[in-house]
């Protein structure tokens, strides 16, 4: 099956982008499709995990790849039927070019690929949007001396 790929240019520096990522806890305020992500363990490859998406059940993860500052792919798994996520930023001209790809692999995939296909063609701009909305806010909160809403002061 083919990759489904969104990329969305993002007024950030990359490692801003790459910070969001690795709080896989807080992945729900800017992915619309998920209601829950936790590893049980750092942020890195071979870390196990889950995703509780909005639509459906809890969905058991491993991080196959971490790239610190470029890239992180996991991989949702049922049996006989895997979903990879990958995820890589770029430094460009006025921020980050941010790419996530999705594929299927597993006996099964020719079974739920094309309705996970559809779901995922589907909230994947509308996730990449939110990211970008979230990680702007974010970046800009910090320069104007706030952090998660809340005005820090210097000691």
């Amino acid at each position: 099956m083919a990759h489904i790929e969104e990329s969305i240019h993002i007024a950030v520096p990359p490692m801003v982008i790459d910070q969001i990522w690795s709080e896989v806890d807080r992945w729900h305020l800017w992915d619309p499709d998920t209601k829950q992500a936790r590893l049980n363990g750092p942020f890195a490859a071979g870390t196990q995990g889950r995703i509780v998406p909005n639509k459906g059940m809890v969905i058991p993860m491993v991080v196959t790849e971490r790239t610190a500052g470029r890239s992180f792919t996991v991989e949702g798994y049922i049996p006989l039927f895997r979903i990879h996520f990958e995820h890589t930023v770029a430094a460009v001209d006025g921020g980050a070019e941010v790419v996530h790809r999705v594929w299927f692999t597993g006996a099964l995939a020719f079974l739920f690929g094309p309705g996970v296909a559809k779901q995922v063609r589907h909230g994947l701009p509308k996730t990449m949007r939110s990211l970008k909305a979230y990680a702007e806010k974010r970046h800009a909160a910090l320069h104007d001396g706030e952090v998660d809403g809340a005005k820090a002061t210097i000691a």
